[in-house]
């Protein structure tokens, strides 16, 4: 019988068996989330639960397929101004979520779908936690990403739960689990299929209320967990250790640029060693202090415009729709070809055609596609059936056979305009005239591609990054000729394919390799100076990369990165002249990581961090000993970045500062603390910017000279981002 109708979040049924079945539905939401508006309403409901004798029992379980709860609402804390405001939404969360922890019968969550965040400290508050073994299901406590903690009793009851080492894995790096390693780890009690997971959720509480055991122990005394649990997590001095040494990581990974990792750990260790309670109040605190951190405010950012862009077809007539794709067509088996086919027929379960011109190349492509899929089956991500399904969605040919019924073919050859147009016609002569032409090429216009077509308005750019299977960002070109529902269907291929997307226009280097060619080119310009290579690596990682210039160059090969060079410096004249490095090293034979001769060594060089080979010198003609502060090269390579990103937005290259900071973050490895190219100008402010560049303009020349739309801002004391 359902008790009460006045409540539009939860709605309880109460079985014969005494069983109380909460549904949670967020009216009008694709996903559930936790909002602050709902509190009054969940102890509503708990007082009318407890005062019903009939109950002896919950299970809470979503109404939305797929989504359990996905999070608390981030806007919540957008709308905060102080670190008190932000701390009292914590107290909020753990208040309710203790009054769970403690109520009168066994509660059970039975989770189907995303379960992060708050949601997540919603099932930990639970007795008991049931979950599908659906794809789609997902335990996770992802805060760190934001720059924030677990704010509801996260850091507590995780570690008591699942022990810390293991607690601290998950919250440190914010990552998902599926259900089988979450039933491994001890996070869920059981997995079910779909079909059956209220019934199994039912039977837990039944289990729970004939036992009413205590808490969950971290392992028996000579398991793994418990030696571990003995030796480190109930001893003080283990304890310090622990502690200690998730410290000297969290700083070697974050150069102490994200403040959350180590009050998370503070928190865990709070809590460990002075109680609960004492816990819950660290991280209340350490929840508002990190809200209103600079690092939090700019990955909140991150988060509000991929939020915005999901939503977001590529196109601005909202009437506009995809086309449907049932098939593809990889051209090209190399490691883009490869790449581009696995994430296809893995993340959009999409059968996949792909050719080759001999079969070698095609061997090759498969054993490179077959061995992603067995990473993916050893980390247990995938299981045996499925990772068999993925295998047989890519088959193979060396002719245009079984591209009658294809939808988009995506070619992925290399940088020769006159081979990609004569492919262009072979497509549109063998395929249907709604057939999609998507070139991967990263430096030629589109344009001149689509010359070569009958049908241009079916032409379209998807650049993608290497390696495909892991960069994120994928880069959608449009000619003034691409048809609107090309696009919007290439925007809806490449998130299927789990891309973060942008759009951009048709031009020299497109956005993501037009604002990095300054920044390599000005970083080859201070080793033509003399500077070390890895002092400018080494600065520009601690000022937030991932990777220094070097590095990169020699990870996506000083071949590939030398092809830009020279159609930006056609393109945009004297700005964009690279400093000749690549040319000199290609000379020589260096050609990066892929022949093991590059700016850094790799013969005879254990795993780490890898030596500078210092024969590139003299090959330079330089000394490699001249010393420049970290500050100026930063300031160089990175105001270089920032001025031309202003350009692209000026021209219309992209479509919006926050297109173009996620681009950054996403496509090249722009800090994300720092919000992306346009966030950090506003940061810096537009005058001071433009008067840093004038200094630079004066010293080093007119590639330093300021975008007219930055003059005309600073001005105007103007911002790219205009919101509070």
């Amino acid at each position: 019988m359902t008790i009460e109708t006045q409540f539009t979040v939860f709605h309880p049924t109460v079985r014969e068996d005494g069983i109380a079945v909460v549904t949670i539905n967020v009216s009008g939401e694709s996903q559930n989330t936790l909002k602050a508006e709902f509190v009054s309403e969940a102890h509503a409901l708990l007082d009318q639960l407890e005062q019903n004798p009939a109950v002896r029992g919950v299970v809470l379980i979503s109404g939305k397929p797929g989504s359990f709860i996905a999070g608390a609402d981030i806007t919540m804390l957008q709308a905060c101004r102080t670190a008190a405001e932000a701390t009292e939404l914590s107290l909020v969360g753990q208040r309710f979520f203790d009054r769970l922890e403690n109520f009168k019968t066994p509660v059970v969550a039975a989770i189907d779908g995303a379960c992060l965040g708050g949601g997540l400290e919603l099932a930990l508050a639970c007795q008991g936690r049931v979950c599908t073994d659906h794809p789609k299901t997902a335990l996770g406590l992802p805060e760190v990403m934001l720059g924030l903690l677990p704010g509801s009793g996260g850091t507590q009851r995780l570690p008591r739960l699942i022990g810390i080492p293991a607690a601290l894995g998950l919250m440190l790096t914010g990552k998902h689990l599926n259900a089988r390693k979450a039933q491994r780890m001890g996070l869920v009690d059981e997995v079910a299929p779909t079909p059956i997971l209220l019934q199994a959720a039912i039977a837990l509480v039944k289990k729970l209320q004939q036992s009413r055991a205590a808490p969950r122990q971290t392992g028996s005394l000579f398991s793994l967990k418990g030696l571990t649990k003995l030796a480190l997590e109930d001893n003080p001095l283990g304890r310090r250790v622990l502690f200690q040494k998730a410290r000297e990581q969290a700083l070697s990974k974050t150069q102490g640029h994200y403040p959350a990792p180590l009050r998370i750990i503070d928190c865990v260790e709070t809590g460990a060693s002075h109680g609960f309670k004492k816990g819950l109040e660290a991280e209340a605190v350490g929840f508002g202090e990190l809200a209103m951190t600079p690092q939090a405010r700019q990955l909140m950012n991150i988060y509000f415009a991929m939020t915005a862009m999901k939503k977001d077809s590529g196109v601005a007539d909202p009437a506009v729709q995809p086309r449907p794709v049932r098939k593809i067509a990889v051209l090209g088996a190399g490691l883009m070809g490869a790449g581009i086919s696995a994430v296809t027929a893995g993340k959009a379960q999409l059968p996949v055609r792909l050719k080759d011109q001999d079969a070698a190349g095609l061997n090759r492509g498969l054993a490179y596609i077959d061995r992603l899929v067995q990473k993916r089956l050893h980390r247990r991500s995938i299981t045996a059936f499925e990772a068999g399904q993925e295998r047989r969605r890519v088959t193979p040919t060396l002719d245009f056979s079984g591209f009658q019924n294809v939808d988009v073919v995506i070619e992925a050859v290399f940088e020769d305009l006159a081979l990609k147009q004569r492919l262009v016609a072979e497509v549109e002569a063998h395929c249907p005239p709604t057939t999609i032409f998507a070139t991967n090429t990263s430096s030629l216009p589109i344009a001149q591609i689509a010359e070569a077509a009958q049908r241009p308005e079916n032409v379209i750019g998807m650049h993608y990054f290497s390696p495909v299977e892991k960069m994120p960002l994928l880069e959608i070109i449009a000619t003034s000729k691409t048809a609107p529902e090309v696009i919007a269907t290439a925007v809806e291929l490449g998130r299927n394919q789990g891309k973060t997307v942008i759009v951009v226009q048709d031009g020299a280097g497109f956005y993501v390799n037009r604002i990095l060619a300054p920044y390599l080119n000005e970083a080859g310009y201070l080793l033509s100076e003399g500077v070390a290579i890895d002092a400018i690596d080494r600065a520009l990682t601690q000022f937030g990369f991932p990777v220094g210039p070097f590095a990169l160059l020699d990870e996506v090969g000083i071949d590939v990165g030398s092809k830009v060079g020279p159609i930006l410096y056609a393109a945009f004249g004297e700005r964009m002249k690279p400093a000749g490095v690549a040319d000199l090293l290609l000379i020589d034979g260096r050609y990066g990581r892929k022949n093991r001769k590059g700016f850094y060594l790799y013969e005879g060089v254990k795993s780490g961090e890898k030596p500078v080979d210092k024969t590139v010198y003299p090959v330079l003609g330089v000394s490699g000993d001249k010393v420049v502060d970290a500050n100026e090269i930063v300031e160089r390579c990175v105001l270089a970045m920032l001025n031309e990103a202003a350009r692209c937005w000026d021209e219309k290259v992209i479509r919006s500062p926050r297109d173009g900071d996620i681009g950054a973050v996403f496509g090249i490895g722009f800090p994300p603390f720092l919000g992306g190219p346009f966030r950090y100008a506003d940061a810096l402010g537009i005058l001071t910017l433009v008067e840093k560049l004038m200094g630079y303009r004066q010293r080093l020349g007119e590639r330093f000279a300021p975008a007219d739309i930055l003059l005309q801002m600073a001005q105007q004391h103007g911002m790219f981002h205009n919101e509070v």
